[in-house]
């Protein structure tokens, strides 16, 4: 599984545009449950569809960018927290010990 670090305003705009789905998680490198999350979500990261960005949201460097999100779409910021979207459509969302890549793939149209 590939990481893609979501670092900027100008990244969410280009994911809401894009259109595809996109998965974004957002990890706190301060919580060892984030880091359990994050470590089991790389474990199963070859359920997801290869062809699927998967971003990774550091919430202590990019803590506006969390907020940005919860306001595009209308979610409750979590930490850590697994997002499906799909342009301005939030299709999945889970957070803390619920968070599993086969959730999350199954919602991706094959």
């Amino acid at each position: 599984m590939k990481w893609i670090e979501l670092e900027s305003i100008e990244e969410l705009d280009s994911i809401v545009h894009s259109g595809s789905y996109t998965v974004i998680f957002k990890h706190s490198t301060r919580c060892p449950v984030s880091s359990m999350a994050k470590r089991q979500f790389e474990f199963e990261g070859d359920l997801i569809p290869e062809k699927t960005p998967i971003y990774l949201l550091d919430l202590i460097k990019h803590r506006s960018i969390s907020n940005e999100i919860a306001e595009r779409w209308n979610i409750r910021h979590e930490s850590p927290q697994v997002l499906l979207v799909k342009g301005n459509q939030c299709i999945y969302s889970e957070s803390h010990n619920d968070i599993e890549a086969a959730k999350v793939s199954i919602k991706i149209p094959s």
